[in-house]
């Protein structure tokens, strides 16, 4: 994200604060705690004191306590300290797992609801690592970074409150090393965000390197190319350890920095005090109080370092997280009726359309499909066969033109409705990695198993399925891989049957069918199919035969704007169309 787009720190608080709010309850609570347990801490040091004065019997400290009340008073002051930190610490954590939850099943709602295409221009590695790995930094940060701050702030007026009671000019020495603390912060941290950022892309490149050659891991293997992946993977990985190397460094070197101008303090109050403790103008209890108090006062500053480096990298995961979240969703269209199927009749009016970047694929474009009519529609490689299933599907939107069902424009249309209207089965089969059972179910939430039954059965699933090991508790793997590609495609056929839509597209569903599996599964399409509207993306002679028209897209041969031409053909009379070019 360029650096102008990022949010300044009044929108990054104004974004934290919005993550928070459905936790602030609680958060309060923990904070509270903690608060609490911070005001206790207050009470050691002068109980340290008072000890010391105690052991040395030092009679100029005027004190009447014993070291058994002493010591009483500090075991009380430990268990109440280590109760609150439990109990502020228990609710932080339950509040960072539930804050991370919260977070993700936003940005996952928010993920489902992108438009198609956004998706497609994307890796997906780069928003899972959005989803997983800045969702669980930033959760992190509000439910611990965070809830430190008040502690932290209690601690530092308090024991700056009680030095300056002791001794004015001893605090205003040990105050003096407060602006060398900032220094140092801002010297050390300075770079962090951007290293941070930096650090978070390599750790998407990663992320998609490992999902990407884990995906294609049967190519891999097939090329030979193990040797070649393990040198860019080594690479990616040195790119990440370089960065995270970089940047320990800078958070590693705020802690001793923070140390070595805390001892530099406590040294200018010894220096300054010295005189004084020989004199016998200060007990020894009481300089013990005062150094005690100036060590309490350096956690404070050291936590305000620790979170001076969080809040860089909680900024760079909000900016990751916002880009995300501000990119447009699809139009659900609620508020808009509902699209009502009729006999399935499909008008493409006037469509034009172009890629962005690319020259215009259709220019008035028009088609109909008649109500219960089975077109199928043949052409070349990227002639723009696939666009027009993902106008009907609302993937893409026409710039110019409609897109009617049944009369009704489908732009006009609830998006749900418009869906629900058509059972896809595409070339890719998009199966989980789970039962059978599932993935068919998959297709209508809430369906009874004889109406799964019923749809395995028509898409000539249900013999197969039978016999696999555990029948429909089968799991078949990452998309399907311990089934055939024609069981995959069957598994698919029988989820869009299950939802009986008025309108069926199978993008190459046959691809993967042996003839003579293709042939039954022709003959079984021809009942199964019969009162819907089909359309058909295929090349395969023996589908076409499923046609009531051929509808081939050509481009002109002539050197003019490539865009497809329409020309219609009997399936009766021309079966052959598949094997002339297209």
């Amino acid at each position: 994200m360029p650096a102008a787009e990022m949010p300044r720190a009044g929108s990054f608080l104004r974004i934290l604060a919005s993550y928070a709010q459905p936790h602030r309850v609680p958060l309060l609570i923990g904070t509270g705690f903690l608060v609490v347990e911070a005001l206790f801490g207050l009470l050691l040091p002068y109980l340290g004191g008072r000890f010391v004065d105690a052991v040395l019997a030092d009679a100029s400290a005027g004190q009447t306590w014993t070291l058994s009340r002493i010591l009483l008073a500090l075991a009380l002051l430990f268990t109440l300290q280590a109760a609150l930190a439990i109990l502020g610490g228990y609710l932080s954590a339950k509040r960072a797992v539930l804050i991370a939850t919260d977070l993700r099943q936003r940005v996952f709602s928010h993920i489902l609801r992108l438009p198609l295409p956004y998706l497609q221009e994307r890796e997906q590695g780069r928003i899972l690592s959005v989803l997983t790995n800045d969702v669980a930094q930033l959760s992190h940060y509000l439910s611990s970074a965070v809830v430190s701050v008040p502690p932290a702030i209690v601690t530092g007026i308090g024991s700056t409150l009680l030095m300056l009671t002791i001794d004015w000019r001893m605090a205003l020495a040990a105050a003096a090393a407060v602006p060398l603390f900032y220094v140092l912060i801002k010297l050390v941290g300075r770079g962090l965000r951007p290293l941070s950022m930096a650090l978070q892309e390599a750790y998407a490149r990663v992320f998609t390197f490992e999902e990407e050659r884990v995906h294609v891991l049967p190519a891999v293997k097939a090329f030979g190319r193990e040797r070649v992946e393990e040198a860019g993977y080594q690479r990616e990985v040195e790119r990440l350890v370089d960065l995270s190397l970089r940047q320990d460094w800078r958070q590693l070197a705020i802690g001793p920095g923070m140390v070595w101008a805390g001892s530099m303090g406590v040294l200018a109050i010894l220096w300054v005090a010295g005189d004084r403790i020989v004199g016998g103008e200060m007990t020894k209890g009481t300089i013990v109080t005062f150094l005690l108090y100036t060590a309490l006062l350096t956690r404070p500053i050291s936590n305000m370092a620790g979170l001076y480096g969080e809040t860089q990298h909680a900024r760079a995961a909000v900016d990751r997280i916002e880009a995300l979240m501000r990119t447009p969703r699809e139009s659900y269209g609620e508020d808009r009726p509902a699209l009502v199927p009729r006999g399935g009749e499909i008008v493409f009016d006037a469509i034009r359309f172009a890629y962005p970047g690319r020259d215009v694929l259709f220019e008035r474009f028009s088609l109909r499909i008649r109500p219960g009519e089975v077109i199928a529609i043949t052409g070349e490689n990227g002639v723009g066969k696939s666009t027009l299933i993902s106008f009907l599907l609302r993937f893409n939107t026409p710039e110019s033109g409609r897109v009617l069902i049944d009369g009704q424009d489908i732009a006009e249309c609830s998006l749900d409705s418009v869906r629900g209207a058509i059972g896809y089965v595409s070339q890719q089969v998009y199966l989980l990695n789970a039962s059978v059972r599932e993935n068919i179910a998959f297709g209508r939430v809430g369906a009874d198993f004889d109406a799964l039954c019923r749809a395995a059965r028509q898409a000539r699933a249900l013999e197969f399925i039978e016999r696999l090991p555990a029948g429909w508790d089968t799991v078949i793997g990452d998309d399907g891989v311990r089934l055939s590609g024609g069981q995959r495609q069957r598994i698919a056929l029988a989820r869009v049957l299950l939802r009986d839509p008025a309108i069926v597209i199978l993008d190459e569903a046959t691809s993967m069918y042996d003839p003579e599996a293709e042939l039954e599964f022709i003959a079984e399409c021809q009942q199964m199919l019969r009162d819907r509207s089909v359309l058909l993306i295929t090349h395969r002679p023996a589908s076409l035969r499923l046609a009531d028209r051929i509808i081939h897209l050509s481009v002109p041969q002539d050197g003019s704007v490539c865009r497809p031409r329409l020309e219609e053909r009997s399936a009766a009379a021309d079966t052959s169309v598949a094997d002339r070019g297209v």
